[in-house]
């Protein structure tokens, strides 16, 4: 890595020259840079906002699952059945996800090797359980916490290896070659250095880049991502870097002041589901309201556990589903506070306050049967089958023994994001987004194979990077030259936010604007009319942002530099989300499209929730997006077929042998 100091319109710049930098220090990109020095790539360095943010160390769920062949029992199972089940969520290309299916085991065993605690029983055998849209039993965990686990274990082999860390860079831009063909690197903010100009700004001359920001968590109010992930998707669509599949998200029902998805059995043990006003009054079941029966209410409430994301496949006929819509209706258009109460059972369906367990359904009466959990309050319930579930909430300060916890259906993962190949190359060249960041995901996944996709995308990227991109960067001064106007721009940016820098700041106020107007209108409940207006108001306010933000302190720059990003990534979105309505798409994977000609779950819902389902059609085509000269432009491609490969052996080694695999 070769070290250089230079000065750009007044500003000095500090430029790092090396082949590849990973951006991101959660699951994906730990991997990727492992990867790398394992494969013989060592002129790397991980480049991280912040060493210990981001998704895969602060999150986690009642059981976090990883996606897997199955690898115990006599179940059968191949490569291709894997990959046909990630196919057939729609929406997905066949090549990826043979790709994921072929490596899952290779990626989940190298996290056995480093120490990740996955069970087994005493013959070595990697049982498992069946998760969402899953038809065998592929799934395992390492209970809550297993993506924390993942990053604490991929770290240590990062700094075993000497591999250097940029902890506290924030990346303000991708540098790319004039014709934004090729990415040849990154400018970031050192944010332990803001208030030295001459350390402020730093350049990254690389060969390649490993993009592993996460999903654009900060884009929603009504969010389970962890506060600290925000992502970086504008930058790489203002680099040239393509979309796919932006429309795809997953929803579902959330605590928010400790943010944590609650599936599982948060669900499986009947809490009471309660609403108030703002201020805590007029405390009051609000469920029974639209159910017809008790019976009704509890199967749902229950099954809420199995089927956490909200699905509109879901929603009649009194399904889980309908509880997301009900919460969001006490929430978002009644302007009600929704809680969990775990300290008494729902009163519709007790008597004297127990539980009459023959109302929630067989598959319910049977899974608490088996559990020894007939008995008690929810909380009981709760205790008895997962008190880590209660100690989690305790050691963020939420004792549930004693207090309801407040809750809203949140936005939890983007099955779209950043196009790429089968070595999870972007249309820009020597560009590699991973993990969360890249849309290899459809329509549905099961549940965990995100954990599986950030391994495979960095094991795919450093295998590619090794085979075919060990090339040395540009000198600085080359470099320098293709990328002056870019970092120019950038620097422009930074002393319009700087020379509005006063007493007063209103970047959290943005931020705030933005995360409401995506709730609304690129949530779980959409329209192509609301969606539209959205994105023109982002545009908007992106457009202004320089002239329309006020910062307390130079501190605040990188919230400002954020809040661009964001506005940038929402314009983005909200476009592919008004362009996919208007060209007839309905309701599927986790939203609810307004179509005045569909049906109402319930007559006394509003016409808001008025919607139809998809009939597939979408589902055997990829939307991609580009971002040009400030707007959006669409491709829509047919799905890749799951490829017939040749699998005969000779030929398939005389091809290893001769480097012909690797392309």
């Amino acid at each position: 890595m070769r070290f250089d100091r230079i000065e750009l319109e007044g500003f000095p710049i500090e430029v790092y020259s090396l082949n590849t930098a990973v951006v991101g220090s959660g699951a994906a990109g730990l991997n990727a840079a492992d990867r790398l020095y394992s494969l013989g790539v060592r002129d790397i360095a991980v480049v991280t906002e912040g060493l210990y943010m981001g998704t895969s160390r602060n999150t986690g769920s009642d059981k976090q699952t990883y996606y897997k062949l199955t690898l115990s029992g006599d179940t059968p199972d191949s490569v291709m059945e894997m990959a046909k089940t990630l196919f057939d969520g729609g929406s997905m290309n066949g090549d990826i996800a043979l790709v994921e299916a072929a490596l899952s085991a290779q990626c989940f065993y190298r996290l056995v090797d480093i120490g990740v605690p996955f069970p087994h029983n005493r013959y070595g055998e990697y049982v498992g359980y069946k998760t969402d849209h899953d038809p065998r039993q592929r799934a395992t965990s390492a209970g809550p916490l297993t993506s924390k686990y993942m990053t604490d274990k991929l770290q240590e082999q990062v700094v075993q290896k000497g591999i250097r860390i940029f902890d506290g860079y924030q990346v303000i831009a991708v540098l790319t070659d004039p014709k934004k063909s090729r990415a040849v690197g990154l400018l970031a903010l050192n944010l332990n250095e803001l208030q030295r100009p001459e350390k402020r700004f730093v350049a990254f001359n690389c060969t390649n880049i490993v993009y592993a920001t996460g999903g654009p968590a900060g884009l929603y109010r009504a969010s389970v991502y962890p506060e600290s992930q925000t992502g970086a998707t504008g930058l790489a669509f203002e680099a040239g870097a393509k979309g796919r599949n932006l429309t795809e998200w997953q929803y579902g029902i959330a605590s928010i002041k400790f943010r944590w998805n609650l599936s599982g059995t948060y669900q499986q043990v009947i809490p009471r589901y309660i609403s108030t006003k703002a201020d805590g009054s007029d405390e009051r079941e609000f469920l029974q309201e639209f159910f017809d029966t008790p019976d009704q209410m509890l199967k749902a409430v229950f099954l809420k556990g199995y089927q956490w994301p909200f699905d509109p496949r879901k929603v009649h006929g009194f399904g889980s589903s309908l509880i997301d819509l009900l919460v969001y209706y006490e929430t978002n258009l009644r302007g009600r506070r929704v809680f969990l109460d775990y300290t008494q059972n729902p009163r519709w369906g007790s008597n004297n306050g127990k539980l009459e367990f023959h109302r929630i359904g067989q598959e319910g009466y049977s899974y608490l049967e088996k559990s020894g959990a007939l008995f008690g309050k929810p909380i009981d319930r709760l205790m008895h089958m997962n008190e880590p579930a209660v100690e989690l909430y305790r050691n963020h300060g939420i004792d549930l023994t004693r207090e309801p916890l407040e809750i809203a259906v949140c936005a939890q993962h983007n099955n779209g994001g950043l196009a790429g190949n089968i070595w999870w190359e972007s249309n820009l060249k020597h560009f590699f987004p991973v993990g969360e960041v890249n849309g290899t995901h459809g329509v549905y996944r099961p549940g965990g194979s995100a954990l599986n996709s950030g391994q495979v995308g960095g094991t795919r990227a450093a295998q590619y990077i090794a085979a075919r991109y060990r090339q040395e960067p540009p000198s600085p001064e080359d470099f320098l030259g293709q990328v002056r106007e870019q970092i120019d721009s950038k620097l422009n940016m930074a002393r319009a936010f700087l020379q509005n820098m006063g007493n007063q700041s209103n970047v959290a106020e943005l931020r705030g604007k933005l995360g409401d107007r995506m709730t609304k209108a690129g949530g779980p409940i959409r329209s192509e009319q609301s969606a539209r207006e959205a994105a023109l108001e982002a545009k908007s306010d992106l457009d202004s942002l320089t002239e329309t933000t006020r910062i307390a302190c130079v501190e605040e720059l990188p919230y400002a530099f954020q809040n661009w990003d964001l506005l940038l990534t929402q314009y983005v979105y909200l476009s592919a989300i008004a362009d996919y309505i208007g060209r007839g798409g309905r309701s599927r994977g986790s939203y609810l499209v307004y179509d005045p000609e569909g049906r109402l779950p319930l007559e006394a819902l509003p016409e808001i929730f008025r919607f139809s389902l998809a009939d597939g059609e979408f589902n055997q085509k990829v939307q991609e997006v580009a971002y040009q000269n400030g707007q959006c432009t669409f491709e829509w491609k047919n799905v890749k077929a799951i490829p017939a490969e040749d699998t005969w052996f000779e030929n398939i080694w005389n091809a290893y042998r001769n480097d012909e695999i690797i392309r």
